[in-house]
């Protein structure tokens, strides 16, 4: 049984549970003697940064401890170097280590990387640097890579590694050629493949189990499965998640993804973002705007967390103008702080981030430059008067961001409960109520009168113009202390507002952070565009922010 980094953050981040209390109930209802496999982001191990040695090592420590038998070690560049120390960690602690390749398919007219060659080169450089490992998975987290490639990379590493050495593949079924990538594998010499049960297989998951099975009756090669007992437990998984809110892109093949690959969860984690601020209109422009992210980016595979900082990239190229403002995620990956990448950046973009983000190209290893994790995670659990447990301690520790800790949050309780789940009539009729405007102070006959008014909308006063014509009612602004030094700063991303920087009579400089938000699970700031006197703040923690939307105005303005 296979579980990925997302499925232990989103424990602590959406539904308030620990990920190791899971872990735990996953061993004692499969028993004893069951392989259970969860996934590593090579130096990320299950966070989203990179994360420094002494991390790593606990990483593996407290996985084995809480019941798992194997790893699944990948890297989004396939640098090597960023595989070697997490997976000696994961064999010193006696896990099984399955290091990847990871795949996709380039966008049309791109070449470099990303075929036959470059896995199998990859492939290489993992055999000569003396990396320890027990098998070898091929993963296409977009599901997009073409079959042909797949057969042909399958059949090389068989013929390079003899038949001893166990060989997997993942893929999605995003795009709708999942299956077929699988067929190919398995005609090639692949040992496993990965599947899912319906409800929550296809698509945006793995190939479902019994469609697999059906494609392969007639061949050599069969499933050892009930079929009656899948049948039976599909419907029992259908009846637990009927209250649940799927969205229709993850319930329906999305041949785009083959020209901007795009994985299958990092879609709809996507998408839903876009949904709560208001922007999913824009999800094609932004993956078509994905590819030449891609493209200029190196080619790092489109997987966590990479896959991120493309998608995060091309929604700032929609929004905000093409390649005016290079986010922190994909600045720091084309200046080589993740890795180095399949082929060189865009020079062009390299110069931009550099510019941008005030960082010089590094060519060295990452893991050279992270300070230890584990004594600033002891130093924050001491000061909040939180146990000194190794799980705690990870939890922190992998949770460290410039912001507001999650982790830590976490542990004391501060946290939400985001599970979506499908709107009831009567709650959709409250959701899609009005807003209340009171009006009492406008005159009775607005129709015939023109002039400026005061009305309350939700609690805030708004000057208003009548006119007389047309009777409309025209909200102009919040009324400021001076109207004519106040101006609005406007949120240039949506996102989950994590915490409010500034506050009001604060003095502040041009880019200094006034909001840490969440978007696409990636921790972002917003930056002042001047410098001013904060007058009034008009979002709190908690909020999910809106793409233009007004966050405090600023007097005084330089």
């Amino acid at each position: 049984m296979k579980r990925g980094g997302a499925r232990f953050q989103s424990l602590f981040l959406y539904c308030g549970v620990s990920a190791f209390d899971m872990m735990d109930k996953f061993r004692e209802a499969a028993g004893p003697d069951a392989n259970l496999q969860t996934l590593a982001r090579g130096i990320s191990v299950v966070a989203l940064e990179a994360q420094p040695r002494d991390m790593i090592d606990l990483h593996a420590k407290m996985f084995k401890k809480h019941g798992m038998t194997h790893i699944r070690n990948f890297d989004a560049l396939n640098d090597v170097r960023n595989l070697t120390y997490s997976g000696k960690a994961i064999k010193n602690v006696g896990l099984h280590h399955q290091v990847v390749v990871t795949m996709m398919e380039l966008p049309p007219g791109a070449s470099g990387a990303h075929d036959a060659l470059f896995y199998m080169k990859t492939l290489r450089e993992i055999l000569d640097s003396g990396l320890p490992f027990d098998s070898i998975c091929f993963k296409d987290s977009s599901g997009v890579a073409n079959p042909s490639k797949v057969y042909e990379t399958v059949k090389s590493a068989r013929e390079l590694l003899g038949q001893k050495v166990m060989l997997w593949i993942h893929t999605h079924e995003t795009a709708g050629i999942g299956i077929s990538q699988y067929r190919a594998a398995i005609e090639a010499g692949i040992d496993g493949i990965c599947l899912a049960r319906a409800p929550l297989s296809g698509r945006t998951s793995q190939p479902d189990l019994l469609a697999m099975n059906h494609v392969l009756k007639g061949t050599n090669y069969t499933l050892d499965i009930d079929t009656t007992k899948i049948l039976e437990a599909n419907a029992v998984l259908k009846e637990c998640l009927k209250d649940y809110f799927f969205p229709p892109e993850a319930l329906g093949l999305t041949p785009e993804v083959l020209f901007s690959p795009m994985p299958g969860g990092a879609l709809t984690a996507n998408t839903m973002m876009m949904r709560d601020t208001g922007t999913l209109h824009l999800y094609p422009k932004v993956i078509d705007a994905m590819a030449e992210c891609i493209v200029k980016g190196g080619f790092g595979t489109s997987v966590t967390p990479v896959s991120q900082f493309y998608f995060q990239q091309a929604y700032a190229n929609v929004t905000q103008g093409n390649w005016k403002k290079i986010t922190e995620g994909y600045g720091k990956m084309v200046l080589g702080y993740f890795g180095r990448s399949p082929v060189k950046p865009d020079p062009a973009i390299v110069k931009l981030a550099s510019e941008q983000l005030n960082l010089p190209v590094f060519e060295g290893d990452p893991l050279d430059i992270l300070e230890p994790g584990i004594p600033k995670a002891k130093k924050l659990l001491e000061e909040n008067g939180l146990p000194l447990t190794d799980e705690n301690i990870f939890i922190v520790g992998c949770f460290e961001t410039k912001g507001p800790n999650k982790g830590l949050e976490f542990l004391k309780g501060n946290f939400s409960v985001n599970v979506k789940k499908n709107v009831k009539k009567e709650e959709e009729k409250k959701a899609f109520a009005p807003t209340k405007v009171e009006t009492s102070n406008l005159p009775k006959s607005s129709t015939k009168s023109s002039g400026t008014y005061i009305v309350t909308v939700n609690g805030k006063k708004y000057e208003v113009q009548v006119e007389e014509t047309q009777g409309q009612v025209e909200v102009t602004n919040v009324i400021p202390k001076s109207a004519s030094q106040v101006v609005e700063v406007k949120a240039s991303l949506p996102g989950n507002i994590l915490q409010v920087l500034v506050s009001v009579g604060q003095k502040i400089q041009k880019e200094t952070p006034i909001l840490s938000i969440e978007v696409m699970k990636m921790e972002n700031k917003i930056l002042s565009p001047y410098s001013g006197i904060v007058r009034e703040i008009f979002v709190h923690k908690g909020d999910v922010l809106q793409a233009g939307q007004v966050i405090l105005t600023l007097g005084e303005v330089e």
